[in-house]
């Protein structure tokens, strides 16, 4: 990923810690971060996954190390504290991204499903969140971003679990700020809307007919396509730097119009 000239110091040797790096939207916002000039910590909880993505922004010109990272073991705040000390040795900015999705309603939400998703996508925001925000502000300064989604915003049909989780990220990314106000370290999260991701593709190779399933996704986007992950890594970079600086407790919302409303060629009447 390349950047112009004028944003490549914008993070010049901040340290960037990103859950969820190996694939999809963490990977994007580490290579943004790093092109950027971040010192990033790609973790994991593949760690090949990992190495492959430090290696790929090293290979670009970036400083990254990757680390194994498991935001819903009970270990998770210890686990990234000592990776943050062997690895950055500090902390400037927390990107948490790592997540899992399920589709259903709620008569086809599973318990296993329930608690999955809770304890990755809540759980593992608020531990990881934990684990350095004593470091943040001690420093007097810093900044946490939470990928959540426009799911946390509407509702979606078959994504009851996945929208309970996301709503509570964004209502986390809210309170945080509020409790945090004036510190120096600032909370926000971004919102996106259907991003070609790794589990946008497993959701395809799922359904009858992979075309008709694009389509349909596509259809419902008044943009016409889907984002990609490069560009919700720029809201990502934007929300890290100092560009944003009096912004706290937003809600970024990157979805190809999305939540605007009805497009016209859908409306009624």
């Amino acid at each position: 990923m390349t950047v112009g000239p004028d944003l490549r110091a914008r993070l010049a040797g901040t340290r960037v810690v990103v859950t969820g790096a190996g694939s999809g939207i963490g990977l994007a916002s580490s290579m943004r971060l790093a092109a950027e000039g971040a010192r990033v910590l790609v973790s994991d909880i593949d760690e090949a996954a990992a190495t492959r993505a430090a290696e790929s922004i090293r290979a670009a010109g970036g400083e990254a190390t990757p680390g194994r990272l498991d935001v819903a073991a009970d270990t998770v705040e210890a686990d990234l504290s000592e990776l943050v000390d062997d690895r950055l040795g500090g902390v400037d900015a927390l990107v948490n991204n790592a997540g899992v999705g399920a589709a259903g309603s709620i008569l086809e939400t599973s318990d296993e499903d329930w608690a999955r998703l809770f304890k990755v996508n809540v759980d593992g925001t608020f531990r990881c969140t934990r684990a350095v925000l004593g470091r943040l502000l001690e420093q007097g300064k810093g900044s946490v971003v939470n990928i959540a989604s426009v799911a946390g915003l509407v509702g979606l049909v078959n994504r009851f679990a996945y929208c309970a989780t996301k709503g509570a990220v964004v209502s986390m990314t809210r309170a945080l700020a509020l409790d945090h106000a004036g510190t120096g370290v600032r909370v926000n999260c971004v919102c996106p809307g259907t991003v070609h991701t790794p589990w946008v593709d497993s959701l395809a190779a799922a359904a009858a007919d992979r075309a008709a399933f694009f389509a349909q996704m596509e259809a419902r986007q008044p943009l016409g396509r889907l984002g990609g992950a490069d560009e919700i890594a720029a809201a990502v970079a934007y929300l890290t730097s100092d560009d944003s600086s009096f912004m706290t407790g937003s809600a970024l919302v990157v979805d190809g119009g999305l939540t605007a409303g009805v497009p016209a060629r859908r409306a009624a009447g």
